[in-house]
């Protein structure tokens, strides 16, 4: 299947200055294939050494970090020379051997004629004990599961793609419920590789279910392998209070609903090993939408989403017959799969930040307040699950502020409108998300 990001890779490769690559991402979004991939289209050969229970890396990296002695072990590991003007060497699960993190730095400042792209959960990256992480010395990218856009092309609906790339919504419009047929299948498959490629083979909502129950228990799996011990618990009761939590009028994240009496204290450990895993989202709230928007942030005020529409929709037990009820799925619990979808698709985008908006009393809150590049000011974008669009929040906001831009996502076709004081407000559908910097 194709991965936008490939074309990251492919740009890098082409700058002459390109230090090595870490694509960052939680388990399973697809890093290792994307590195085969990568590796198969732009090179002639194809290193690649797994350093998961390797203890021969481990060894050839823990002796000593001369860079030279490391390429004579890799190639004797692989069997053949290691030509650097027509090899790509992948390090996968990097983290489990850290020194070769901190290799990373020598390869860059003594030999940087290899290319060398590293895949590693982000839990390994944050968190590299007996190791100097090499800062200034590496670059990274971002993995995330299929968005829409990919999940369609996965489809072979490519045809749906180009219209709304090209801003025609003349088409679009034409066309719109085969946008929303595949976005509800969206909704249900989600955008993890392994339960895309089962569903584009069967179409058959029963083995997705299957495979995305699987992947939640390794994932709880996981919680158990890497945690400490006394962390476990706490993990896991955060983890499973999500969906609860999204499915709130409010979505804003409160740690009384993990258990009675909970208190931040008691999870921050808890929240960051899930953040670093790259298994949850936190946005922050911003007491005024101002550029730089990191400069107004409230940490103590977050929504919490999860890495895949799908494994949400998974967890909340969404039943199939949901799929046939005309606009149903997008209402169902409190818009939680829709406001989960359009973060998610902001995510996969480059030069977004993603923070919401409330007022002091909470009486009035704007789904999402984006950063885009070349944009003067904050752009709020509010989210709306069904055809209706009466958003007092909305006008609450726009009275105050008066953002030259502002974006409502909802189920309704795509309009513009230009009011007395030139205020722009964009009105997207939902399955056009995806094109977010083209407003």
């Amino acid at each position: 299947m194709y991965r936008k990001l490939i074309e990251d890779l492919w740009t890098w490769k082409e700058r002459t200055d390109h230090r090595p690559l870490i694509i960052r991402g939680a388990r399973q979004t697809g890093k290792t294939w994307l590195m085969k991939e990568f590796g198969r289209a732009a090179y002639a050969e194809t290193v690649y050494i797994s350093f998961d229970n390797n203890p021969q890396m481990e060894a050839l990296f823990e002796a000593d970090l001369n860079i030279d002695r490391i390429i004579t072990g890799l190639e004797l590991y692989w069997g053949q020379k290691i030509a650097a003007e027509r090899t790509l060497i992948i390090f996968d699960e990097i983290q489990e051997v850290p020194k070769a993190l901190t290799a990373l730095k020598y390869f860059y400042e003594n030999a940087p004629q290899y290319d060398i792209v590293c895949a590693g959960s982000l839990l390994g990256i944050a968190l590299h004990p007996g190791g100097s992480f090499p800062v200034g010395k590496v670059e990274f990218l971002d993995l995330y599961p299929l968005s829409f856009g990919e999940f369609m092309r996965a489809l072979g609906e490519e045809r749906f793609i180009g219209a709304l790339e090209q801003g025609d919504y003349q088409t679009v419009t034409l066309f719109k419920q085969n946008y929303i047929d595949l976005l509800k299948y969206y909704y249900y498959v989600g955008g993890m590789p392994e339960v895309v490629q089962a569903f584009v083979t069967s179409r058959d909502f029963n083995q997705v279910r299957e495979i995305q129950e699987r992947l939640l228990f390794s994932y709880e799996q996981d919680f158990s392998k890497h945690a400490p011990p006394l962390l476990v618990p706490k993990i896991r009761m955060l983890w499973n209070s999500i969906p609860g939590q999204l499915a709130r009028e409010n979505k804003k994240f409160i740690y009384g609903l993990i258990k009675a009496g909970s208190r931040a204290a008691e999870y921050e450990l808890a929240l960051l090993w899930l953040s670093d895993c790259g298994l949850v989202h936190q946005v922050h709230r911003v007491t005024a939408p101002r550029l730089p928007l990191k400069a107004y942030e409230d940490l103590r005020a977050f929504k919490l989403f999860m890495l895949d529409v799908g494994l949400l929709s998974c967890m909340t037990a969404l039943r199939q017959e949901t799929l046939l009820n005309g606009d149903e799925l997008f209402r169902e619990f409190k818009g939680a799969l829709t406001e989960q979808y359009v973060l998610q698709e902001l995510k996969t985008q480059k030069g977004i930040q993603t923070y919401y908006w409330s007022n002091d009393k909470g009486l009035a809150e704007v789904d999402f307040v984006v950063g885009l590049s070349g944009v003067s000011a904050p752009v709020p974008l509010e989210v709306k699950a069904e055809i209706n669009l009466q958003a007092k929040s909305l006008k609450s906001y726009l009275e105050k502020f008066q953002p030259p831009l502002s974006v409502r996502v909802s189920m309704a076709d795509y309009t513009e409108h230009v009011d007395a004081n030139k205020m722009r407000l964009v009105s997207v559908p939902l399955y056009g998300i995806g094109v977010m910097p083209q407003f």
